[in-house]
Parts: structure tokens; sequence; C-alpha cells
């Protein structure tokens, strides 16, 4: 009965994945080590003791893994979590040892993720043990990600000396050069509204867990997960977006074409310091060599693919939750542009290469037919067609832009409305409701 068990495909398909992930981290781990920084496993270890690098995103993975506890026990894992937070800062004030490099908080979280993870194995059977023990991958697969993405554009920023920012500018004279506009009225709007739209910016992954935490409200009581949720959406995005990084390493106009930021870039390495109140020339782009630092991490917007994630999954929530979702995408692309991170034409790319990915999900889960098939290469017919005509088109681009503006957002609105009229075919269609047959009257 065991063996027959593990034969089943779904059980063999998640083994796999398994196993494939485990080799991932240990060669990433590796790399790190090879060019002089800490990998994700080490870094994660270091955390069950020393600062956390985010506090906030280890009590986001926390409330994630607690959607499989009854309410009883996420009161008791919500308190120790926050009692050895108080421990530690009690012993780190006593001995005069700040947080420095990190935040005050968030190992208690990562103590009871672990600690659940230990009774899962030590003290629970069965279907209890299996939902545990996802409840608690679940939350350290939110934190692992955040680490492996860190390594990542590190690996980017080292391997890849060369970037084509000067195509995807050129490229961008279609669109109007939206961040050159965004930018100045970022600019305009003083420092509270760059704090607040940093906040949004930084913190995408605590509107996502406030997301998935309702899509998985029922999981205590139904004791089972739901078919498809955002996490599952959230991880598969990050997992194969910056595979296009290596493709297509680009840093992004704030660092290419103006002062830098976050101590990373600046001047001496920009073609131009434009950015934001003069847009850039169109001439013949080139390739150009950029530092050693600063991440290659522009094409697709992974920042628009996340946010537009989060509006798609909110759309069956309540209407604060919808409202929510549409203020976190609005904020969000107002921040890539704004802050100069990314190209107008990186958000067309991020928009469809995250419908692309759910659709695919979406018909993982429901079965592959013909709709399926057509709405998933779809999507990543025009994501190809989207990055060729940024790398090898881009001064007919900026040359035609009344012609060439109007396709990219045609080819887009394509995917949107392709998405929306297929995903509705497959929602399941609500029974009419029975109608009493007429009965004989007395006359």
């Amino acid at each position: 009965m065991t063996f027959a068990a593990w034969r089943r495909p779904r059980v063999i398909l998640w083994t796999a994945a398994s196993v494939v992930f485990l080799g991932f981290l240990i060669a990433l781990e590796i790399t790190a080590r090879r060019l002089g920084v800490t990998g994700p496993l080490v870094s994660q270890l270091r955390e069950v003791i020393f600062p956390p690098k985010s506090g906030f995103l280890l009590y986001g993975g926390m409330a994630l893994m607690m959607v499989v506890l009854t309410w009883r026990q996420r009161l008791i894992g919500a308190g120790v979590a926050v009692g050895i937070d108080a421990v530690i800062l009690l012993v780190r004030w006593v001995l005069d040892a700040p947080a420095t490099g990190g935040h005050p908080f968030g190992t208690g979280a990562l103590w009871v993720m672990l600690g659940c993870a230990v009774i899962a194995v030590t003290r629970r059977t069965g279907a209890e043990r299996a939902l545990l023990l996802k409840g608690v991958g679940l939350g350290l697969a939110l934190v692992a990600g955040r680490k492996i993405g860190d390594i990542w554009l590190f690996i980017t920023a080292k391997t890849r000396p060369m970037v084509l920012d000067q195509y995807v500018a050129t490229a961008d004279h279609a669109l109007g050069n939206p961040s050159w506009l965004v930018g100045r009225i970022v600019e305009a709007s003083g420092p509270v509204g760059n704090h607040v739209l940093d906040v949004i910016y930084a913190q995408l992954a605590v509107a996502a867990v406030a997301v998935a935490m309702y899509q998985l409200r029922h999981v205590a009581t139904e004791r089972r997960f739901p078919v498809h949720h955002l996490v599952r959406t959230f991880l598969v995005i990050g997992l194969l977006g910056p595979a296009v990084y290596m493709i297509f390493p680009v840093v992004g106009p704030v660092f290419a074409y103006g002062p830098g930021a976050s101590g990373t870039g600046g001047p001496e390495w920009a073609l131009l310091n434009l950015w934001p109140n003069t847009p850039p020339p169109v001439n013949v782009p080139h390739s150009m060599i950029y530092d050693g630092i600063t991440p290659r991490n522009c094409m697709p917007s992974l920042h628009t693919a996340w946010a537009t994630a989060i509006f798609i999954h909110s759309r069956k929530g309540p209407r604060a939750l919808r409202i929510a979702g549409t203020f976190w995408l609005i904020a969000t692309l107002t921040a890539t542009l704004g802050f100069g991170y990314h190209y107008g034409v990186d958000l067309v790319a991020g928009v469809v290469f995250t419908l692309t990915i759910e659709s695919a999900l979406r018909a993982f889960d429901r079965g592959w037919d013909r709709s399926a098939i057509q709405l998933v290469v779809h999507g990543a017919v025009v994501f190809a067609a989207l990055l060729v005509a940024y790398r090898f088109l881009p001064l007919e681009m900026a040359r035609h832009p009344w012609v060439f503006g109007p396709l990219l957002i045609l080819a887009m609105l394509s995917v949107i409305h392709g998405y929306i009229r297929t995903t509705r075919q497959w929602e399941p269609k609500a029974a009419p409701a029975l109608q009493p047959e007429p009965q004989p009257e007395m006359v």
C-alpha cells in the first residue's frame, strides 16, 4: 500500500520537484560562496540566532503557516513568537548588542515555524502531519524565495557585466518614456509621496500575504488547501522571472541614465545623467558595461508581475480586498516607474508574463484542453515577441511611436482579453434554481 501511494503521479511530481529544488539550493549556495557572499541556506540558518534581514517577512511567513492551525493554536504560536522576540531584545539590551544589519524582531516567528515542523514530524501522523508540513513549507517558501532572490540578483550583477539598457530605453520611446514622466511627478510629490510609494514597493510581500490568507481562510476547518491560490503564482513568478534576467540584463533608467540609487550605480557608470528631466536621445543602441553590484533585474518587471497577480487573486474577495488589490497595483506601477527602477516596456512584459503563468497554473489544475493550450501559447508567443522587438527593433520603435506604441498596448490587451474570456468559461456554472411544478387547484 505504501509503495503504491508513492507511485501516484502527483506524489512523484512533488517528490521530483523537491529534489530539484534542493539541488538548486545547494548549487546556489556553492555559487554564492565562490562569489564571496553567503548563500541562501547559510543565511537562513544564521537568522535562527542573529538579527533577520526582514522581520516583517518572517512574521508574514508565520501568518501563512497558521492557516492550518486552529484559532487557539494561532494565539499560542503568535504569543510564543512575540515572547521569544521580547526575550532576545531584552538580552541584547542587557549585553549592549544592538541588532545592526537587520531587524530586532522576527527570530521568534522563525523559531515557531521550525517548532511546528518538529511537532509535525514527531507528534502528528497521516493527513494531519502532511497538512501541518504543508503549512510550514508555505511559510518557509515565502522566506526562502526572498533569500534566493537576493542571491540571484547578486549573481546577475557578477555574471552579466554588459547591460542592454540602451535598447530598452530606445524602445521605450514608443510609449512616450513613461519612467521620465512619472519620475518627475513623484519627484514633485515631495518626501511624503516618496515615502508612501517606497513602503508600498518594499512591502509587496505583505500585500500578497493578506490576499493569500483570505484565500486560505478555510484550510483550518476543511483540513485541505484549495486547488489554486496566490502563493503558487507568486513562487512560480519568482522562480521563472529571474531566468529572463540572465537572457536580457537591464539595470533601469535611474542607473543607466541617472544618479543611481541605494548605494549602487552612479553617474560614473551611467551613459548620460538625464533621468528624470530629459528623455534620452534616439541613437543606434549598443550594449554597455556596468558595475558588478547593481542587479540586472528589469526585464520583465517582477514587481509589476507580482502586483498583477495580487490584483487578479483579489478579484473574488470582498469589496475592501478588491479596492486594496487595485490600489496596490496602481501604486506599485507608479513606484516602479517613478523611482526609475523600470522602463515602460518592462511593465508591459511583466503583465504578459504574469497572465501566461497564471493561465498555465490554472490549466494544470483543470486539465489541458484546447482553450488552455491556446491561451498559454498565445501569452508565451507575445512575451517572446516583446523581448525580440526590444532587442532587434528598438530604433524602428522609437522612430515610429504612433505605430509601435499602440501595437505594444494591443499585444498586452490581447493577452488580457484572452485570459478573461477563457477563464470565465472555466468557471463552474451555477445550477438553475428548481421551479416548483404547478399543482392542480380546487375550482
